[in-house]
């Protein structure tokens, strides 16, 4: 902190996403007693600057999580801090609430559909709340109620991202070690009084476009969203009615996460569509990628059946082929997935991607797939007929700057009517 301080008085660290992050990072420190052995007023002052500089730069151009960062660091620096300026910054309680409520929903998912920036904020959110405990009277009651009954949603739908491995699912720009894991979230919210929100209905993020289903030992967690916030879908892939399947806490069928935000080969590993376990359409990506954080035509998606019983179907017509409709089924129970793929005109060419937890090596002969499993048990993926399938080497981004290779299977067919896939174990 001091070497930040005396060393930085300029450049991309006054930059506003940055000081709304590090407004949370040094104000815990300073509301932690005995965590800065000293200089808590020099550090104090220093917070003060970096917040009214903020103040006059919130990104109101960028929008989406940015903006909301904004906000919380202000507020949250309102609440910690005292003066003329901080009682300002509390004044913006009630903008905050509203931007919350324009980007978390009924259903408690962030609007960009990031399990990890979903956390994220979720954590920065839940600081605040927490040091408004200890600053009682400086921020409205009504705000904070509101802000109490988002923080609950907002535990619920982190729970339906959660898989039984207690990681988050990686849709769209994901990875692990970023934010806070899942039950560390969920013990602060406890922590707060906080009680968890389930999505109504259960089993479905209705705003965000996920469906689930449990059928043990099996979790299935299905992508059916358009890029989303319309404005601003920078952290969207190209995973339309994509999935996550694990047996157990192994994961089988995977997200490939990403790895970095710089423009360039691996960014676009990350987003495109083969990166992800459903289907590519006559060569065409399923939205119009370009840049790093950029998309300009959008498929439609939708999901427009779901039994908690063990069924789900979804749709999407991608921006380049928007006159074939794809509809994926998928019916779960305790004998295994099937899914059936239908396409109402018969694509000239129709690639199938599945991609594979890392360290799983499948056999493939005769149509199926076999998989050994981490339990003992083996996975048999019974490939539909009538597709060439192989088994290819694929990236898989866990992390931000970690690259790996795994396996991908790969099928490509032509003029289908319809697919069948099953997951059995042995």
């Amino acid at each position: 902190m001091e070497a930040w301080r005396t060393s930085h008085t300029d450049g991309v660290g006054w930059a506003p996403f940055p000081i709304s992050l590090r407004a949370f990072a040094w104000g815990k420190l300073l509301a932690t007693p005995g965590a800065l052995a000293s200089g808590h007023e020099v550090y104090a002052a220093s917070l003060a600057d970096q917040l009214a500089t903020l103040s006059d730069r919130q990104e109101t151009h960028i929008l989406a999580n940015h903006y909301l960062w904004n906000l919380l660091a202000l507020v949250f620096g309102g609440v910690l801090l005292e003066g003329a300026e901080a009682d300002r910054w509390c004044g913006l309680a009630d903008r905050l609430v509203a931007e919350l409520g324009e980007q978390v929903p009924a259903d408690g998912a962030h609007f960009e559909r990031s399990p990890s920036y979903h956390a994220l904020l979720l954590e920065n959110l839940l600081d605040l709340l927490n040091i408004s405990e200890s600053r009682e009277g400086r921020l409205p009651g009504a705000a904070l109620r509101s802000l109490c009954e988002v923080a609950e949603r907002m535990l619920g739908a982190l729970a339906f991202y959660t898989l039984p491995d207690g990681e988050i699912a990686l849709f769209g720009d994901s990875a692990f070690e970023i934010a806070s894991v899942p039950a560390s979230l969920q013990a602060y919210g406890e922590t707060l009084g906080l009680t968890r929100r389930a999505p109504e209905p259960a089993g479905r993020l209705m705003q965000a476009g996920f469906a689930r289903l449990d059928v043990d030992p099996f979790t299935l967690i299905v992508s059916a969203s358009p890029p989303a916030p319309s404005f601003q879908p920078g952290h969207a892939h190209c995973d339309a009615l994509h999935f996550e399947l694990c047996v157990g806490n192994e994961r089988v069928i995977t997200d490939t996460g990403v790895c970095e935000y710089v423009p360039g080969e691996r960014r676009d590993a990350a987003r495109t569509t083969g990166s992800h376990a459903t289907v590519e359409i006559e060569g065409h990506e399923q939205a119009e990628l370009w840049a790093a954080h950029r998309i300009g035509g959008r498929p439609d998606v939708a999901i427009p059946r779901y039994d908690a019983a063990g069924g789900i179907e979804a749709v999407c017509a991608g921006w380049n082929t928007p006159e074939i409709l794809h509809t994926r089924c998928f019916e779960l129970d305790a004998n295994g997935l099937t899914i059936l793929d239908r396409f109402d005109r018969r694509p000239r060419e129709a690639c199938f991607h599945l991609p594979l937890g890392p360290g799983l090596e499948p056999d493939l002969k005769d149509g199926i797939a076999r998989i050994p499993l981490a339990s003992g048990r083996t996975l048999e993926i019974l490939l539909p007929e009538g597709l060439e399938f192989r088994v290819e080497r694929g990236p898989y981004f866990p992390r931000f700057g970690s690259a790996e290779e795994r396996a991908f299977l790969r099928g490509t067919g032509h003029d289908l009517a319809e697919a069948r896939t099953s997951f059995r174990l042995v």
